[in-house]
């Protein structure tokens, strides 16, 4: 592979002889840790067990669990033989999940304990030849991996290009079905080193990551850290009385939260007086109040920022004292041009589609060559997202895409035509249109605006529980209101601006 390649694996052994005893991941229920020579170690073992079951370079391994040790030492196996981790939303239905295991063609699936009857759902949706494990030894409903023991000089060196696929992580639906982002080594590595530098930081870090592996902001702020020999501490889920304890046990000072995981850790230390104040750096998405809140109990900074799956976390970024409200300015491997709609740079002030280029720009949607051909269109990664510049290169985020229109309530993205299609199913509703609309809570909240056939009557909650019986719970309406008439365009279709005009309030 040559002098220029680097790839995970090549940090994981570089790590395991600088730091050997200085721990790597800790787990946050029971306070087991692994140093990063033992994860290393850990790392070269699994990965000889699923070499010596059959896996080899570019294959898919699905995972289905909450954060744990043994998830991060199966990134760290699939690193090292070249296989690829798609790690599967656990807050999905069983029909979703099985949607993103056939179509990443997983041969391998791990899971944990927590559902056993819904991942034998998962399973019995899929074909013959899909083999699942426990993810943690003797824990679930499946068999373990087979043992294979460790090589006394460590694992047999297998040929990883940095440009390999490490993970896929699949991204809200678009048109209805998920799109399965594929990240190589050198996405992720140039990642670590960029959030490395944005934020400063030192070995004096502690990192606490309360979120899910699956999702980017919790796998890139893990593998940073990991990157950069900052000890990791990972909650199987976010808990704010957990987290209060464990910022003030560990002296954490660094952590990535979406709305509303910040503003519940704050009331509960209002509440409870755990000190908090090592917490020096927050990144992530919250609204103005809770922010300042934050700066003012604890005195550390906040980051806004502006980054998607699809660029490897993050791609603009600063404190938000800098520029209340803006998302950052672009960070220094990532050139962003502003587009209008026939792809032409767009004046300074002006909104456009954000469009990004650089080496954190991910390879592609996993067997969509159609819609990468559309997104990497003249040399440019266009992420359907509207933003503008103002005079001192700030980002300001405009709105989304009318083609792409995304709600995100709580930092998980939601397409409306994914949850139209299962409104539609309903048997009483003639048409609908979903849209985003301001919530307390979650920043964002899901509205359904529903005609119903003729004859036919239906209650919100009816509505809300057919839909969270169908696809992931997160993914149903807070809001349903019910009209006699939606406004059409000349061309007959329902006018969804209008809509969304009328009824944009909760």
């Amino acid at each position: 592979m040559g002098i220029y390649n680097l790839t995970l694996y090549d940090i994981i052994a570089r790590n395991g002889r600088l730091y050997p005893r200085r721990p790597a991941w800790r787990q946050a229920e029971d306070d087991r840790f692994m140093t990063f020579a033992a994860y290393k170690e850990a790392v070269d073992q699994m990965a000889g067990g699923l070499l010596a079951a059959g896996l080899g370079h570019g294959d898919r391994i699905g995972v289905i669990a909450k954060n744990a040790l043994e998830y991060m030492v199966l990134y760290g196996a699939a690193a090292a033989m070249g296989a690829i981790v798609v790690g599967v939303n656990w807050r999905l239905s069983a029909d979703e999940m099985a949607y993103n295991l056939n179509d990443t063609q997983a041969r391998f699936v791990f899971t944990d304990d927590d559902d056993a009857e819904l991942m034998q759902s998962v399973q019995s949706k899929l074909g013959a030849k899909v083999s699942f494990f426990n993810l943690t030894p003797g824990k679930g409903p499946f068999g373990d991996l087979p043992a294979v023991a460790a090589p006394a000089r460590g694992l047999p060196h297998q040929a990883v290009a940095a440009d390999d696929g490490l993970v896929i992580i699949h991204t809200a639906a678009v048109s209805g079905r998920p799109r399965g982002a594929l990240l190589s080594h050198r996405n992720v590595l140039c990642a670590n080193v960029q959030l490395m530098h944005q934020v400063g930081m030192t070995m004096a870090d502690v990192h606490l990551d309360p979120l899910p592996l699956f999702h980017i902001a919790g796998l890139g702020m893990a593998l940073c850290c990991f990157h950069a020999g900052v000890p990791n501490i990972l909650m199987r889920k976010f808990d704010a009385a957990q987290a209060a304890r464990l910022i003030a046990a560990h002296r954490v000072s660094l952590m990535f939260a979406f709305a509303p995981m910040m503003q519940t850790l704050l009331a509960h230390v209002e509440k409870n007086g755990e000190d908090i104040r090592s917490l020096r750096t927050v990144l992530g998405i919250d609204t103005p109040q809770v922010i300042e809140r934050f700066q003012k109990m604890t005195g550390g900074d906040f980051y806004s920022l502006f980054g998607q799956t699809e660029t490897s976390l993050v791609a603009t970024m600063s404190r938000y004292s800098e520029r209340p409200g803006s998302a950052g300015r672009p960070i220094p491997l990532v050139e962003i041009q502003l587009m209008d709609d026939e792809d032409r740079p767009v004046p300074q002030g002006q909104a456009g589609e954000i469009a990004i280029r650089g080496p954190m720009v991910f390879k592609g949607y996993w067997r969509l060559d159609a819609e990468n051909a559309h997104t990497f269109r003249n040399g440019w990664h266009h992420t359907g997202d509207m933003g503008r510049f103002d005079e001192d290169g700030y980002l300001w985020y405009v709105a989304r895409k009318a083609e792409k229109e995304l709600i995100k309530p709580g930092g998980e993205n939601v397409y409306p035509a994914e949850v139209e299609t299962v409104i539609l199913e309903h048997p009483a509703v003639q048409a609908v249109v979903v849209f985003g609309v301001p919530d307390p809570k979650w920043t964002e909240g899901i509205k359904a605006v529903c005609r119903l056939k003729p004859g036919n009557s239906l209650t919100a909650q009816e509505l809300i529980d057919f839909v969270g019986g169908r696809i992931a719970r997160y993914k149903k309406p807070q809001y349903v209101e019910f009209v006699a008439e939606l406004p059409m365009t000349a061309g007959g279709a329902v006018d969804r601006v209008k809509v969304k005009q009328m009824y944009g309030k909760k």
